[in-house]
């Protein structure tokens, strides 16, 4: 039931969804004016004021609603007056019972009215203590709903974590059994090389032994062959002292020899300068006279052409008056003293590049 009572809606949405309706119904704004009077004053025993009115229509201006308002209840009063026509009574006591009667059926009214807002407030009383019970209810519910929420995810992780340590005690046996298979193997093969190792110590103790006498024996080869070296050592030392020896003896003799070829260079050297010297006056002497034979062949070359031209005019005169006879070819004078003064030249050439 208090759900009930809290699911109805409240007067102010319920006017407001009629007032809705009734302008939908009636356009005109003087009439949706008269029927919302009608709502406030009937069916929900409001009074209707020009300001309320006006709140709740908003159309027009603030006199259409006076108006109307004016209307209504004077429609009103003229509706709630009682007439008793009968044909017997006199007018006065007509007017009187409808009078009586209006009264008595005001005075019922406002009691039903009473009696209709007393309902009505207890109802109201009623509907806010369901409201406030189905707050408490609600907030309740959704406090056992938080904590029920609260344990499902406490149940759901607790599952989670159940199935997780399930999952890590599965792989825990798992690697537990494959720990188990390694350390199996592991003992296995330290046995086998325990096994290895063995057979490896008792060879190495064999080529130990065997070492040992090896350098023992190559111990006292080393021995003989130190003392051997030794007497090579004591050999070589006497030979190298006799080589010292014929070295430093051979030093003396080469220092003397080069002492010898020292002074030897020295006497040739001076014979050299000496020999230049007399190469250079001859060398002079030997230019005075080429320059005298060069003179001597250019007088004697222009005594040829003297006597040359002389004898041209008594050839040509002999030649006409005879014959011309075969002369013999004679070699000129000069032609043969020219080799003679070319020699000396070549030498004194010779002479200058053995000075050079």
């Amino acid at each position: 039931m208090s759900d009930d009572l809290s699911a109805l809606p409240s007067d102010d949405g319920r006017l407001a969804a009629d007032i809705e309706r009734l302008k939908a119904e009636f356009p005109k704004t003087r009439e949706l004016y008269r029927e919302v009077c009608a709502l406030l004053f009937f069916r929900f025993g409001q009074t209707p004021t020009a300001n309320r009115l006006y709140q709740l229509v908003k159309r027009g201006s603030m006199g259409t609603p006076a108006a109307v308002l004016g209307e209504f209840w004077a429609e009103l009063r003229e509706k709630s007056r009682v007439r008793i026509e009968h044909p017997d009574l006199p007018a006065d006591l007509g007017a009187a019972a409808g009078e009586l009667v209006a009264t008595l059926w005001t005075r019922a009214t406002a009691s039903a009215q009473a009696e209709l807002d007393a309902l009505r407030a207890e109802v109201e009383g009623q509907r806010a203590e369901a409201e406030q019970r189905v707050a408490a209810a609600r907030g309740e519910l959704g406090r056992t709903e938080t904590a029920l929420e609260q344990r499902t995810a406490a149940l759901l992780a607790a599952q989670v974590e159940v199935r997780e340590l399930e999952k890590a005690q599965a792989e825990g046996h798992a690697a537990r059994q494959a720990l188990d298979t390694e350390i199996a193997r592991l003992k296995a093969e330290a046995a086998a090389r325990d096994r290895e190792l063995e057979k490896v110590r008792e060879g190495f103790s064999r080529d130990l032994d065997k070492l040992r006498e090896t350098a023992e024996r190559a111990d006292e080869r080393l021995r003989a062959t130190e003392k051997r070296a030794l007497l090579e050592i004591d050999r070589e030392r006497g030979a190298v002292a006799k080589l010292q020896k014929e070295i430093d003896e051979a030093t003396k003799r080469a220092d003397r020899r080069d002492a010898d070829h020292r002074r030897a260079v020295e006497a040739l050297q001076a014979q050299l300068g000496d020999a230049r010297h007399q190469a250079g006056v001859l060398q002079g002497r030997l230019d005075a006279v080429q320059a005298t034979n060069v003179t001597l062949q250019q007088q004697l070359a222009a005594g040829r052409q003297a006597d040359a031209r002389e004898a041209r005019p008594v050839r040509a005169k002999s030649a006409a008056a005879r014959p011309a006879a075969p002369r013999p070819a004679r070699t000129p004078g000069p032609a043969r003293k020219i080799p003679a003064a070319s020699t000396p030249s070549g030498k004194t050439a010779a002479r200058r590049k053995k000075r050079g």
